[in-house]
């Protein structure tokens, strides 16, 4: 955090070190803790409304969270409607799992994530996304870790994996490795689909892990693609998620019909936004192809 000359209090993330950064200002500071995984911080911004930090980087607000939230749950459930047992590794806030709630088809949702810090500090400061976690009877929480879980899953035991992490360090850097997508092929049914955190592409850190990730995902699934969406508080402003799967196609075999036919109401994804989100600047594609 910084301070101006006018005492306003401002959060800052570097986004390059000593070259970048995005700053809110604080109107509250609402929670501050070590974990046994991480730091966790909660603030209060007049704009951006609640927003949870994790070792330095925002991870959600209340404004734009939906935007993440819908990307990661719907693009995978429009290409396979019929999903019926999903697995959520992280997401401790609960944004994802309220997502994937909304679909009365599926009859279970096992989600694992690793600290039990992050889900008490949402439950007690961010209801928007944690209540699922005390209305949802669907909802198996599990504290533990997600590499181990997926490690003793059995197989095909899921239709949908997602992969809701926070970057590939700390907590979430077993959740980058060959070893760990391996696992998740073998967890998926013969119609799996997995969804992962993707990084950024526009500064070279991010662009690094984005490449390392795509080419790892390449080596185990047949089908490997990669798609943007725009959140405001993310590095550059555009952040990216890797569609993964033994045979759908995420353009080719969208059921865009079906899908509206469900009737959700949504306020980023829609089917049409669906088939943009795939497709990649320049730049972007030159990165995955080089990996």
């Amino acid at each position: 955090m910084n301070q101006n000359t006018n005492h306003d209090v401002w959060y800052s993330e570097y986004l390059v070190e000593g070259n970048a950064k995005v700053s809110l200002k604080l109107s509250k500071i609402l929670h501050c803790e070590k974990t046994d995984f991480q730091e966790l911080r909660i603030f209060e911004n007049e704009e951006f409304g609640k927003f949870m930090v994790l070792d330095g980087y925002i991870q959600i607000t209340e404004k734009d969270e939906f935007i993440y939230h819908e990307m990661i749950s719907h693009p995978a459930m429009a290409v396979n409607p019929d999903v019926k047992k999903v697995l959520i590794i992280g997401g401790g806030d609960g944004g994802t799992a309220r997502e994937i709630s909304r679909y009365k088809s599926i009859e279970r949702i096992d989600m694992v994530e690793i600290d039990e810090g992050v889900v008490n500090a949402c439950k007690k400061y961010i209801p928007q996304t944690s209540a699922v976690f005390s209305n949802e009877p669907r909802l198996n929480l599990i504290i533990g870790d997600g590499l181990k879980f997926v490690e003793n899953a059995p197989d095909a035991a899921y239709d949908l994996i997602l992969v809701d992490s926070t970057d590939p360090e700390g907590p979430g850097e077993d959740l980058f490795t060959v070893d760990f997508y391996r696992n998740c092929f073998r967890a998926l049914s013969e119609n799996g689909i997995l969804i992962n955190q993707h990084e950024g592409a526009f500064f070279s850190g991010d662009a690094l892990q984005m490449q390392k990730a795509h080419k790892k995902i390449k080596e185990v699934f047949p089908v490997a693609k990669v798609y943007g969406f725009n959140i405001p508080t993310y590095a550059s402003g555009y952040w990216y998620f890797g569609f993964a799967s033994k045979k759908y196609d995420p353009l080719n075999d969208l059921q865009a019909e079906k899908w509206n036919s469900i009737g959700l109401e949504t306020k980023y994804y829609n089917t049409e936004l669906h088939k943009g989100a795939f497709a990649l600047p320049n730049y972007v594609k030159k990165i995955l192809e080089e990996a």
